[in-house]
């Protein structure tokens, strides 16, 4: 999961910079946070790993629910731009998007929630996208008491193979 966040970053240093140093590659960080809008999610999200929160210690945007600097980190990293990659639905980007986000931030997510955006991750990497009806099916699983193996049964079902 951390991979998809890391080649972003890697591809836009290589095209924008060529090499940087670790003190390079911090200032380069802070200059994408000053501006998240202007950059895609995987380098907003990239660089706010290679940041410390001067709060709590952790790495900026990824620290425990009320910190107040990481929260504001991770608002932020909203803002950023999404852009699907080809032959996915349109929302697929959106969607990989924020299951990554919950996954590599529990914190203050359901231990329900977080399973969910978890098991769906290797069908939203194969460009699926769920309907409404189908998030809200397996949202409805997880409810009432399904395990990890039931949810995975139920995707397995919507999309076929075994991916989980």
């Amino acid at each position: 999961m951390d991979e998809i966040v890391e080649s972003g970053w890697r591809e836009f240093v290589t095209q924008e910079f060529g090499r940087l140093t670790a003190l390079d590659g911090r200032d380069v960080a802070e200059m994408v946070i000053d501006e998240p809008n202007k950059h895609l999610w995987r380098v907003v999200d990239a660089a706010y790993d290679r940041l410390t929160c001067t709060e709590c210690g952790n790495r900026l945007s990824r620290g425990p629910a009320g910190c107040t600097g990481c929260d504001l980190a991770n608002g932020f990293r909203y803002v950023a731009v999404e852009i699907d990659r080809p032959g996915v639905p349109s929302g697929n980007e959106h969607a990989l998007r924020v299951n990554i986000s919950v996954v590599r931030r529990p914190a203050g997510i359901s231990s329900r929630e977080v399973l969910g955006r978890r098991l769906l991750l290797p069908y939203l990497l194969d460009g699926y996208l769920p309907t409404t009806r189908q998030a809200q099916a397996a949202r409805a699983l997880l409810n009432v008491g399904g395990t990890a193996e039931d949810l995975a049964e139920y995707l397995n079902l919507v999309w076929g193979d075994d991916r989980i």
